[in-house]
């Protein structure tokens, strides 16, 4: 059998190119300091797999000169530079590596967290480049005994938390995606509630960057802080709205900020780093040698594996092949993933277990419906953490049971795909069809017959069926400043209805509550596809 050629188009650590170099089934070329037009046009058609850090784009270009290539291997965590639409298209798997930086990360942000108590950076610079002996300027604050507000409490907000307590900390976690057990075992305090992390005396952020999280701290989250609040976000830029920020510090309502992300990046003329109340750092959550070390050898390691076909770790697509799917079977796919993820939006709660079920032809290919619908409910708590490949150990891991069941195919539908979600909320049952070969459509949700297409941003609107509620739904979109697209209404059999609406623009939480105060709704909600 020919060798397999594996590209390393970045730096890497050595011990990865070693592991690659002395594969005697490998061709090895390490082509980090070549430069990219010519990476691009000479050497990766050559390769059958690539090894990718943040210096190179797999955008269109790089595609178009990948003849040969069957997985790429981003070695770190963000995948923003790479087109893993075009990459799927084109039978690519993409791959990361998303847990070789996880101490690393967490031992900055403990930096961050005693700079900001102490003003470490501050105190270092006036004595080591001023020469200035004055010890009366630098009176921080202790960590013992105060309040850490911890949002997102997976692999690296829960080491945070652990940490913090060796300190002495009062911990609580805000993660509605876990269950509460996670942070209790570890004596952490568990919120459902958002404001008890707002009432914190320091709040660090280590949620994936999604729709839902992207701006989850902005002025209206500041003003109802403690004066003297100090924020870290050591996980991705955006979290914060760096406008929000820039005027908290301004004023003294946020004592101390530790920052080592941005919006965009490389951000040398930040308007933040003008501040005396902040501690920057350049996007060093993954910069230590062992973790480099450590995501080298596993870039390495899952790239050998891939070129040798034996499996696709962290694998975070799946490549269809034309004569292995029936063209019928695709959209379903595509719309048991969105149905997923809208039952995971809408309850936004631990998830207990996902059943998924399929009607007509479509059952035949039940096996891959459960990985897709896993995959869609998850990636609303976990982001890029769970792909295709691993959802299902993911899920098992955290305890959820995922069954499927071939249903009588009775709907009036040729096919019917549906997900049952369990939750420590609840259940919510969400079901849908295809029309024409391509328009997907929800047609149930629980006990209410609906026709909605399922994209764009909704609102989930449950109510006693009386008069008037449609006009004060109608009313208060407008006062709010939101056009409405859509509008969908299903009854059921008591004397309830279920309003599904389409809006232009963002929704805000005071329109949620405005919405939650009519004397006739139930519940409400909200979701993005």
């Amino acid at each position: 059998m020919s060798k397999k050629t594996i590209v390393v188009c970045d730096h890497i650590h050595q011990d990865g190119l070693d592991i690659l170099e002395n594969d005697s089934e490998i061709e090895f070329i390490n082509a980090a300091d070549e430069p990219k037009d010519l990476l691009v046009s000479e050497i990766i058609p050559l390769a059958d797999v690539v090894i990718t850090r943040s210096s190179t784009d797999v955008d269109a270009a790089f595609l178009a000169a990948a003849t040969k290539v069957t997985a790429v291997v981003r070695a770190g965590v963000g995948v923003d530079n790479v087109d893993i639409p075009g990459a799927s298209k084109q039978g690519i798997v993409i791959m990361n590596i998303p847990t070789a930086n996880t101490i690393a990360a967490v031992e900055l942000t403990m930096a961050h967290l005693l700079s900001c108590v102490r003003q470490f950076p501050y105190a270092h610079n006036n004595l080591k480049l001023d020469r200035v002996w004055r010890r009366q300027d630098w009176y921080g604050t202790e960590l013992k005994d105060k309040k850490l507000g911890v949002i997102g409490f997976g692999n690296i907000g829960s080491r945070v938390g652990k940490r913090a307590k060796a300190f002495e900390m009062n911990v609580i976690a805000y993660d509605p995606y876990i269950d509460s057990s996670k942070a209790t075992d570890f004596d952490i305090e568990y919120t459902k509630n958002f404001e008890d992390i707002l009432a914190c005396d320091i709040i660090t952020i280590h949620t994936p960057k999604n729709a839902e999280t992207v701006g989850m701290i902005g002025a209206e989250e500041i003003a109802k802080m403690k004066d003297g609040v100090i924020l870290i976000n050591c996980a991705r830029g955006g979290l914060y709205d760096e406008d929000a920020l820039l005027e908290g510090l301004t004023s003294g309502k946020i004592a101390m900020a530790g920052i080592d992300v941005f919006n965009k990046e490389p951000a040398t003329d930040h308007p933040l780093l003008d501040l005396d109340n902040v501690t920057v750092t350049p996007h060093l959550g993954a910069n230590t040698k062992e973790s480099q070390r450590n995501i080298a050898i596993q870039a390495a390691e899952n790239a050998i594996a891939a070129a040798k076909g034996i499996s696709y770790p962290n694998a975070l697509n799946l490549p269809i092949k034309e004569n292995e799917l029936p063209d019928f079977v695709r959209p379903y796919l595509e719309l048991i993933q969105k149905i997923g993820h809208l039952s995971a939006q809408i309850t936004k709660s631990a998830v207990k277990s996902i059943k998924v079920m399929a009607a007509g032809p479509v059952a035949e290919h039940l096996e891959s419906m459960g990985t897709f619908a896993t995959v869609g409910v998850l990636t609303e708590s976990l982001g890029d953490q769970v792909n295709y490949v691993n959802a299902e150990f993911v899920a098992d891991e955290r305890g959820i049971d995922i069954t499927k069941e071939v249903k009588p195919n009775n709907s009036g539908f040729t096919n019917k795909v549906g997900i049952k979600l369990t939750t420590a909320n609840g259940t919510i049952s969400i079901a849908g069809t295809v029309f024409d070969d391509t328009e997907q459509r929800i047609i149930e949700i629980d006990d209410y017959i609906l026709d909605v297409e399922p994209k764009g941003t909704m609102i989930f609107f449950r109510n006693t069926d009386t008069p008037g509620v449609i006009g004060d739904v109608g009313r208060i979109m407008a006062e709010n400043g939101l056009n409405i697209s859509d509008f969908r209404l299903g009854r059921d059999n008591k004397q309830q209805a279920l309003a599904v609406v389409r809006v232009d623009g963002q929704i805000k939480k005071a329109l949620l509550e405005e919405l939650a105060s009519l004397k006739a709704c139930i519940s409400v909600s909200h979701a993005t596809l």
